[in-house]
């Protein structure tokens, strides 16, 4: 049985949120932020609640996703205390604060807006709680920074024996046929 389903949810939006909203490099190639018209299509895409963000909004969306890479790159790097520490300052400024919500169909289920409203609060109040949840627990390493060379891009680990190291299966591939074509050379 499952009773943190919303939490998972809510961890994979601050994925995609990272993903989206920093750049860096992806899939071994530079990844500067789109077009506002590109980021508002690819966010509406990869959140799973497919809200669609206004252009005026992006900014503050982006701060909070930069404020949620420190999380990610702190556990890729081992050091559980500056992720936790970083979770805290953000629920500190969104200040979360739950409460039940029946919406499109679904059965009851908890929410995690911030305090003052706004894009950032009710993004990042529910994404803080929702790694909070994962920091938490003796899964904290599920959360990491893809492995591939030219690739900054983040993940959460769902696989059962939690051993992934990649953003997604192209880097993986990347990695392999490198390693294969490095072989067949020697």
């Amino acid at each position: 049985m499952n009773f943190n389903s919303h939490a998972d949810t809510v961890v994979a939006n601050a994925v995609a949120m990272v993903n989206v909203l920093t750049p860096g490099e992806r899939r071994g190639k530079r990844y500067p932020l789109p077009s506002p018209a590109e980021l508002i299509d690819a966010l509406a895409k990869e959140i799973s609640d497919g809200q669609r963000f206004e252009e005026s909004e992006l900014d503050d969306l982006a701060g909070v996703a930069r404020e949620l890479r420190v999380v990610f790159e702190a556990i890729a790097a081992g050091d559980v205390d500056t992720a936790a520490e970083q979770v805290n300052t953000i629920l500190e400024e969104t200040r979360p604060r739950p409460h039940l919500s029946r919406h499109d169909g679904e059965p009851w289920h908890v929410h995690f807006h911030g305090e003052a409203g706004g894009v950032a609060a009710d993004r990042g109040g529910p994404s803080a709680t929702g790694l909070a949840v994962v920091l938490g627990s003796e899964l904290y390493d599920r959360l990491g920074v893809c492995t591939a060379p030219h690739c900054d891009r983040v993940y959460v680990d769902s696989s059962r024996n939690g051993t992934r190291r990649f953003c997604s299966t192209a880097c993986q591939n990347r990695v392999k046929t490198a390693a294969f074509r490095a072989r067949s050379q020697s």
